[in-house]
């Protein structure tokens, strides 16, 4: 039996990490109806899922918010505080577009 402590909004959770689901044969798995109660997941609740090296993390999904490309840059300038020269909307795209085409990843 494994356990795992979980940090979560101030609080602490114990949580025992015994479970398992199996992935159907149309790729679905199915969430343990204990799990799904304390998370307080619905039928069509949108989750994130995150893959590693090694697992797959299910998340509840953060509310989209949709930004233009201007306000997402803007947003971005504001947490980093970058201090280097402006660039261009026009620059950026560029710059991003360039990474897609040479990157394999994506």
């Amino acid at each position: 039996m494994r356990f795992r402590i979980d940090g979560m909004r101030g609080k602490t959770h114990f949580t025992v990490m015994d479970m398992q689901s199996r992935i159907s044969s149309k790729g679905q798995v199915v969430i343990p109806k204990d799990i799904r109660d304390r998370l307080r997941l619905e039928t069509g609740t949108p989750l994130e899922i995150i893959e590693t090296a090694d697992s797959v993390t299910f998340r509840r999904a953060s509310p989209t918010q949709k930004l233009t490309f201007e306000e997402a840059t803007a947003r971005i300038r504001e947490r980093v505080k970058y201090a280097g020269p402006r660039y261009s909307a026009q620059e950026d795209k560029d710059a991003i577009d360039e990474m897609f085409r040479t990157s394999d990843r994506y």
